[in-house]
């Protein structure tokens, strides 16, 4: 059975945007995804609140994806990796643009295509998501000043990025829209929608 891991922040853990909780199995994207590929596919979560690209945050340790890739990587010998990060990279600490964010997701990508172990007959296929629009619409949510603007530019940049490393590609938010009032994460509906669009594509990724 082909292992397909899902590589991702507080989105791809399934952080609801109304109540202090986890989505559960049947509303979280990854696990749907799993049920619509029951039997033909495993789903690996690995989402992790706050998680960046390659940037250490200064507040909040180890959430830096780029050190945990390799282990993860190691621990699961996937055959298909989709990352989808960024969101956190857009923080008003990091002071970064969005160009330079699609640069660590790409890292990202170089660190799946680079892995073989002697297991493996080859790397795995990676599919490049950019992530969703964020809207600045909570006055009380701290830490996402210019993240909007910023955020409107991920389309354009991580597909040159996808297309320079040669890895498959996704935009979000063609799809996906956040939670009105919170800005960030996803209402369970958008989850679904995420997990019916994946379906459909990965067979074909992985024939």
């Amino acid at each position: 059975m082909k292992q397909i891991l899902c590589f991702g922040d507080s989105n791809t853990w399934g952080y609801s945007p109304d109540l202090p909780r986890r989505y559960n199995e049947n509303e979280r994207w990854t696990m749907l995804l799993q049920s619509h590929l029951a039997g033909r596919y495993r789903i690996i979560e690995e989402g992790q609140n706050s998680r960046t690209t390659v940037l250490e945050d200064p507040y909040e340790p180890g959430k830096k994806g780029l050190d945990y890739l390799l282990p993860c990587l190691e621990s699961h010998h996937p055959d298909l990796v989709i990352i989808m990060l960024g969101t956190n990279d857009l923080k008003t600490r990091f002071h970064v643009c969005a160009s330079d964010i699609s640069k660590g997701a790409a890292r990202l990508v170089q660190v799946v295509q680079n892995f073989q172990h002697s297991y493996m007959a080859k790397a795995p296929e990676v599919l490049l998501i950019s992530p969703a629009h964020v809207y600045e619409s909570d006055p009380n949510k701290e830490g996402f000043a210019g993240a909007e603007a910023k955020s409107k530019q991920f389309g354009h940049f991580y597909q040159l990025r996808a297309k320079e490393l040669g890895c498959h590609f996704l935009d979000a938010a063609q799809l996906i829209t956040p939670c009105e009032k919170e800005g960030v994460h996803w209402q369970a509906d958008q989850h679904a929608i995420l997990a019916h669009k994946l379906a459909e594509m990965l067979p074909e990724l992985l024939s």
